[in-house]
């Protein structure tokens, strides 16, 4: 077994192929499963798994956090991770009638719950991070800023059982940092021109609340995740609640990109209060920012109805 150097396992996590960022592509399948194999070796689950093991696991996941008939490609990662990094992040086993299946064609949901495969971290990967418990959050941490917007982080780090709080301090020899190719860096006026915009209320209820002058529970919202090619522009930002910015970001709702009207989808469900709750704002106008020149752009609405909102949309009465 190879000794691995905490910047080696950096190096490996981040040279995870994803789609490419300029495509628009929200592709969280891999991300996924891999933080799934964290949590698992965080609470003590060394070792490899069989796929049937995680799917019902991961088919949660995709359905919470991923695009809509995500679920449906769930056995994809499990196989296709072997081809990243070099094959040094991802190990399979296979029986004898899958040994010489093409890596790129992954096999059939029937036939990889069938078979005898296992599978999962390298095993070098498993002993660095088993044995150095901060760069396991780290790299939970790395995938994560990757591939959802902060908003989401909590939640999914929940659902896994995922601790995020590093246990101690980094080791001495190298330092906690590392440099992601996937990463831009965000432009810090972005939020105070989308609040600006919109006169520093929600678009979705109008919440204003201040103390003071200063806004209290506003945030401003990517339409396209900056993480995967979203500009940090006006037109791709909406000035949202901190509820609102929570619901908007698991794709409870979305804005029609014909009529910017508030669409919810009809996997939200508002129990005891029904449309004096949240559904009330279902069909409603958005809120419009006081110049035309900063309404959210079609192009950004598509996508965001294309890879987050949670397909059906509720109809409109």
């Amino acid at each position: 077994m190879t000794v691995l150097s905490s910047i080696e396992v950096r190096r490996l996590f981040d040279d995870l192929r994803r789609a490419p960022s300029t495509a628009g592509r929200y592709a969280p399948h891999k991300p996924l499963l891999l933080l799934l194999a964290l949590a698992r070796l965080q609470h003590g689950r060394t070792g490899q798994f069989g796929f049937v093991e995680v799917e019902e696991s991961l088919r949660q996941l995709l359905t919470e956090f991923g695009p809509s008939n995500a679920r449906n490609t769930r056995h994809l990662p499990y196989w296709h991770l072997q081809s990243d990094s070099g094959g040094h992040l991802w190990q399979l086993h296979l029986p004898a009638e899958l040994s010489q299946h093409p890596r790129a064609k992954a096999p059939s949901l029937t036939l990889l719950r069938g078979a005898e495969v296992t599978g999962g971290l390298h095993p070098d990967v498993e002993q660095a991070l088993h044995s150095n418990p901060a760069l396991l959050v780290e790299m939970a941490r790395l995938l994560l800023d990757n591939t959802f917007p902060d908003s989401l982080h909590e939640d999914i780090a929940s659902v896994l059982g995922l601790d995020l709080t590093p246990p101690g301090q980094f080791a001495k020899e190298e330092p906690p940092s590392y440099d992601s190719t996937a990463r831009r860096r965000r432009d810090k006026a972005f939020r105070d021109q989308v609040l600006r915009a919109y006169e520093y209320r929600c678009c979705v209820c109008g919440f204003d609340l201040r103390l003071g002058h200063l806004p209290v529970g506003l945030e401003a919202a990517h339409i396209q995740w900056h993480n995967v090619g979203g500009p940090d522009i006006t037109t791709n930002g909406l000035s949202l609640c901190s509820l609102h910015h929570k619901l908007f970001d698991l794709g409870a709702f979305t804005l029609a990109p014909d009529s910017l009207k508030v669409v919810f989808s009809e996997h939200a469900l508002a129990g005891s209060r029904g449309l004096s709750g949240e559904l009330q704002h279902h069909g409603k106008d958005l809120l419009r920012p006081v110049v035309a020149e900063a309404l959210p752009a079609p192009v950004f609405l598509h996508w965001n109805w294309t890879n987050v909102f949670k397909k059906d949309a509720r109809r409109f009465a």
